[in-house]
This record gives C-alpha cells, sequence and structure tokens, in this order.
C-alpha cells in the first residue's frame, strides 16, 4: 500500500473531486477513487483531465457501480458486494489521495461506513469543507467521527466561499487548521487547477510535511 491520504468530505457534493484535483496537482500526487456510484460523470475521468499528465497519475478505480447513488444501495442494483479489505491498490511512488464517497459516515456497504475504510487502512485525512448554513455543525461533527476513530485529521480544505466567522469557530472550537482555500471556478480546466495549485502549494506542504 502506498503512502496515502484519504479525502474525505463533510457531506455529499462538497467538491471533494475538485479538491482533490488541485490538491494532487499542488503536491504531485496520484490519485484514486476506489469506489465509483454511477458512471455518466466519473470522477477518475474528471481528474485526469485537469491536473498534469493525468493518464499516468489517475488509477482505475477498484470498484464501478451503474447507478449515481450510496454506494451500498448501487451495489445491491448491481448485485456487487463491496469489501474494501480485498481492494487491490494501486502501485506508486508518489503520495496517493484517496477520494471516498459523500460524507464520512455515508456508506461503504451494507455493513461499513467510509469512516470504516479510512480507519482500516489507518490514513490520516483532509477533510473537505464549504460555507452554508448547517456546515459548522457538519464539519464539527465530522471531526468528532475521525478523532473517535483515532484517524489523524492533517487539517482542513474550505472550498468556495469564505465565511471568517463560522471557519474561526471551527478552528478555534476544534482546535485544528484550514491548510488551503479552493476558490469557486469561473472556467475549471487544466489551466485554472495549476494556478490554484500553485498559490496553495506552500501551505500544503507545510501541513503534510510529517506524513
Amino acid at each position: 500500500m502506498p503512502n496515502s491520504i484519504a479525502i474525505a468530505g463533510i457531506h455529499t457534493g462538497i467538491g471533494k473531486t475538485i479538491a482533490a484535483a488541485v490538491i494532487a496537482e499542488a503536491i504531485g500526487a496520484d490519485y484514486w477513487k476506489p469506489v465509483q456510484a454511477g458512471t455518466e460523470e466519473r470522477d477518475s475521468v474528471i481528474v485526469k483531465n485537469l491536473i498534469t499528465n493525468g493518464e499516468k497519475r489517475v488509477h482505475d478505480e477498484a470498484v464501478v457501480l451503474t447507478s449515481p447513488m450510496s454506494p451500498h444501495a448501487a451495489a445491491a442494483i448491481d448485485g456487487i458486494e463491496i469489501n474494501f479489505t480485498k481492494f487491490q491498490w494501486p502501485s506508486t511512488e508518489k503520495i496517493l489521495l484517496v477520494e471516498t464517497a459523500g460524507g464520512i459516515l455515508s456508506p461503504m456497504s451494507d455493513n461499513t461506513t467510509m469512516a470504516d475504510f479510512i480507519q482500516h487502512y489507518q490514513m490520516p485525512a483532509i477533510l473537505i469543507a464549504q460555507n452554508y448554513l448547517g456546515s459548522i455543525n457538519h464539519t464539527l461533527l465530522s471531526i468528532e467521527v475521525l478523532k473517535s476513530r483515532g484517524i489523524r485529521l492533517l487539517g482542513i480544505v474550505m472550498n468556495g466561499i469564505e465565511n471568517k466567522s463560522s471557519e474561526t469557530f471551527i478552528e478555534h472550537y476544534a482546535q485544528t487548521q484550514i491548510i488551503a482555500r479552493i476558490p469557486h471556478f469561473e472556467q475549471l480546466d487544466n489551466s485554472s487547477v495549476i494556478k490554484c495549485a500553485a498559490d496553495i502549494k506552500y501551505p500544503l506542504l507545510s501541513a503534510l510535511k510529517n506524513i
């Protein structure tokens, strides 16, 4: 198993995939999404098109499910059993960013969650968050889950609009740091990802120096 970092989220649809692409570009990491639910818009393809040399740095999924829904439900439709202890991990000498699906307690199978997966492989995690009504609660709950399982939180990456009041409360209450901010992209392409990655590269590398 390569040196890996879990890319976890506080909720579904808060920008984990775009954040993972920017982080991968910034630190020269590879990318892997082990479970993909839905085939029309595959996250691996999105990242492959956004990062430099994506064809070599984005690895094939362990499980691809037809329906765009929670993996446990999509697997039932496809007649597939997901057992993350049997995943074949990509081979790479780079840091591997491992993107989970949904929020930290979203199901991976009928009896496991994304947190179980991260805990099993003893990966440290970067938590992707956004500012919206209720996001303080979602962020702090996600951090509590990580702490309760002994999962090392490397920091929070904020995706989208800044809210200093919310972010200061989260940092102070949870005793953690926002290590990078990813803006809303008016145009999302390789050039915009490269520019954003350059802006956050050194704060990220500083936060990740001890992994």
